[in-house]
C-alpha cells in the first residue's frame, strides 16, 4: 500500500517514513523543504534500504496534488506538512492560516476528487488550550487557543470532521500530540531546526554543543512545582508508532463515514527544569541557562491521558525521557561534527 506523507522530509515525517517501512508500507513523500533538509531523505533510505520517492512540491499548489494521485495509486494520506512554531504564529499569523488551513482544504478537495478515502492529520495538544484540569483527556474542553497555531489546529480539525461527515466513504484521524523530542537511534536522521530553534530540546542540546549562546528559560513564575511550564515529553520513534497504529486502524472500517481523535503524549507532565535535569543526568554533562521573562502564547502545563490511545489504538510509549534526550544529544553531536 502506498502512503503520502506530506512534510515526510520533516522530523516527526521522516521518522513515520522509516516506522511505515518497518509496517510494510511504501511511502510518497511530499514536501517543498521550506522547514527541512534533502539529506534526510538519504537518512531515510540509509535506515530502510532502498530509494524513496519524493516530490518537491508545495501543498498550496493544487496541480502538485493532480500530479501525485494521477503518477501514484495512494492509499491514504499522512499530513504533516504545516507551519508550526506557536511564537512566530503570533507574529505572521496569516503565514499560519495559509500554510495551516487553507492547504488542509485543498487537500481534502483533491482527495474527494481523487477518491482517496484515508487520512491521519498531525494535529496537537495545543487545540486544548489552557486546560481546567489535568491530565488533558479526549473529553476535555477544546478551549480558546492560545496562539494562531493552536487555533489553526482546531479549525483544521473542524474541517475535517465536517467534510467527513459531509461524503459517503472518508475516513479520518486526528492525532493530538504533545512534545516530540528525540532521534532514530541510528544517528541517521533527527531534528534539523532552520535557524534558531523554536522548540526547547533543539535549542538546548545547540546550546550545549556551542552552536548558540545560553538556554533561555522562558518564566519561573507559574504555579507548577518549580515555576517553570510543564509539557508531556515524547519520544519520536514513538510518536512515529501512532501513526502505523492509526493507519491500520483506518484500514480496517468498512465504506462509509469514520472520524475519531486521540492523545499521543507519554501521559507524564515534566518541567522545563525537569527536563534540564534529566539531560544532564542522561548525558553527564552541564546546561547553561537563564531564566528569561514568560512568552507570549505559552500556556502553564498540559500533559495526556492515553487511555483511549491504548485501548483504541493498541499504541502506547515505550521510550523514557531520558532515552529521548540522550538520542537528541547523540543526534547533535553528529551533526555538529560533520556540519
Amino acid at each position: 500500500m502506498k502512503i503520502l506523507v506530506t512534510g515526510g522530509a520533516g522530523f516527526i515525517g521522516s521518522h513515520t517514513v522509516v516506522e511505515l517501512h518497518n509496517a510494510g508500507f511504501e511511502s510518497i513523500i511530499l514536501d517543498n523543504f521550506s522547514n527541512s533538509e534533502k539529506k534526510a531523505l538519504a537518512g531515510i533510505e540509509q535506515i530502510i534500504g532502498k530509494q524513496v520517492k519524493y516530490y518537491e512540491a508545495d501543498v498550496n499548489d493544487s496541480t502538485t496534488w493532480d500530479k501525485v494521485f494521477t503518477e501514484q495509486k495512494i492509499d491514504g494520506i499522512i499530513h504533516f506538512a504545516a507551519a508550526k512554531a506557536v511564537g512566530e504564529s503570533v507574529e505572521k499569523p496569516l503565514k499560519y492560516y495559509r500554510n495551516n488551513v487553507s492547504a488542509t482544504v485543498l487537500m481534502l478537495e483533491k482527495m474527494l476528487e481523487h477518491q482517496i478515502s484515508n487520512l491521519v492529520f498531525s494535529s496537537s495538544c495545543t487545540v486544548y488550550g489552557e486546560p481546567d484540569s489535568l491530565p488533558v483527556t479526549e473529553n476535555s474542553a477544546i478551549k480558546t487557543a492560545t496562539s494562531p497555531y493552536g487555533n489553526t489546529k482546531q479549525i483544521g480539525e473542524s474541517i475535517i470532521k465536517d467534510t467527513v461527515q459531509s461524503t459517503n466513504n472518508l475516513h479520518a484521524i486526528s492525532l493530538r500530540y504533545f512534545n516530540p523530542i528525540g532521534a532514530h537511534e541510528s544517528c541517521l536522521i533527527g531534528e534539523l531546526p532552520l535557524g534558531p530553534p523554536a522548540n526547547l530540546i533543539p535549542f538546548l542540546t545547540q546550546s550545549v554543543a556551542g552552536i548558540r549562546g545560553q538556554l533561555s528559560v522562558y518564566g519561573n513564575d507559574y504555579p507548577t512545582s518549580d515555576g517553570t511550564a510543564v509539557r508531556d515529553y515524547i519520544h519520536v520513534v514513538d510518536l512515529a508508532k501512532a501513526h502505523v497504529s492509526a493507519l491500520n486502524l483506518l484500514l480496517k472500517q468498512p465504506e462509509g463515514q469514520y472520524y475519531d481523535f486521540f492523545n499521543i503524549g507519554t501521559g507524564k507532565g515534566s518541567s522545563v527544569l525537569e527536563v534540564i535535569t534529566a539531560f544532564e543526568e542522561a548525558t553527564n554533562l552541564k546546561v547553561n541557562y537563564a531564566i528569561k521573562p514568560r512568552r507570549e502564547g505559552d500556556i502553564i502545563a498540559v500533559y495526556a491521558d492515553c487511555t483511549k490511545s491504548k485501548t483504541v489504538l493498541g499504541w502506547q510509549t515505550e521510550k523514557s525521557l531520558k532515552d529521548a534526550l540522550g538520542d537528541a544529544w547523540n543526534w547533535q553531536k553528529k551533526i555538529t561534527l560533520y556540519n
